[in-house]
């Protein structure tokens, strides 16, 4: 799960029949996405960012259909390592994957995908399972934590006193999809992410509607964006959050949270900064240059980067 080197900015048509599975197979994928970074002069001071990446060895193996990525190739050999993190990165974020519970076969891809994104846009990532490295020392070297797929309970509890000391001193907190299938007796936890999983129907496309697209992780898309996932209900709507997109129950089977259900959204809690989406099951998810973007400003944001 390597991507290959950078190309020149470039879009290539590709054939989009690849990254899609079936209960009785998986389909190994190559992903091509062109991610583009455009900051108006007006905005976020005119620096254009536009970067072609091509990840090899992703498997997409969701036991349904997926809906294509943007660009898709078959892959025929492997690919050598990811590009480094840039020498004088911006801001650093630790990206914590531990699980105790189910485990998320997208993992790897997802990992793949958020390295390369911090090359491209000057952030490091580190990448870990190891909870020793919530202590009060090293979390001060992170401007945000992701909780990648994260399930079940993955810190104890000094660790959890360090995390909470830590958003309120000001960092940020991403989630991103089973993150809110974890730590269910940690009460915190769940005020910062704001809502808990409760449950899902099966994996299927449905359609996703932007609520505000002002914010840096929907600007970029698509509106309604028609994608296919796994589409989490909570326990309850989440309370004194911004929602940024919902997912339309009328567009697929098993939705329980009515016409208001919330997928994706951002808050302050605690002195610190928490964004999170729903979104993320899927292996092929992490080739979306729509859902790339959409996470990528969801770092951005977290890390309190304008």
């Amino acid at each position: 799960m390597r991507p290959e080197g950078l190309e020149p900015p470039r879009v290539t048509p590709q054939d989009p029949k690849s990254c899609a599975s079936t209960s009785s197979a998986t389909v190994a994928c190559k992903l091509r996405f062109n991610l583009r970074r455009e900051r108006s002069a007006g905005e976020l001071g005119g620096r254009v960012l536009l970067a072609s990446l091509v990840a090899a060895g992703i498997t997409c193996d969701s036991g349904a259909t997926v809906a294509p990525p943007a660009e898709v190739c078959l892959v025929t050999s492997g690919a050598p390592s990811p590009p480094p993190a840039p020498a004088h990165a911006a801001f650093r974020i630790l990206l914590f994957s531990r699980t105790t519970g189910f485990r998320h076969a997208s993992i790897p891809a997802a990992i793949t995908a958020i390295e390369v994104l911090g090359s491209l846009n000057d952030f490091a990532v580190e990448a870990t399972e190891d909870p020793v490295v919530f202590s009060d020392a090293n979390l001060t070297r992170f401007a945000a934590v992701v909780f990648l797929n994260t399930t079940g309970d993955v810190l104890d509890s000094a660790q959890q006193a360090a995390f909470e000391r830590y958003v309120r001193a000001g960092h940020g907190f991403v989630g991103l999809h089973s993150a809110s299938d974890t730590e269910y007796d940690w009460a915190w936890y769940h005020a910062l992410l704001g809502a808990t999983f409760d449950s899902h129907p099966a994996i299927q496309q449905a359609t996703v509607i932007v609520v505000d697209t002002s914010q840096q992780s929907t600007r970029a898309l698509p509106n309604p964006w028609v994608r296919t996932d796994e589409w989490y209900n909570f326990r309850a709507q989440p309370t004194g959050v911004s929602v940024l997109a919902r997912v339309d129950e009328a567009t697929y089977a098993g939705g329980k949270m009515g016409v208001e259900h919330p997928i994706t959204w951002q808050h302050t809690y605690d002195g610190g900064r928490a964004w999170y989406t729903a979104m993320g099951h899927t292996a092929c998810s992490y080739s979306e240059r729509p859902f790339l973007d959409h996470v990528l400003g969801g770092i951005e944001w977290a890390a309190g980067i304008p």
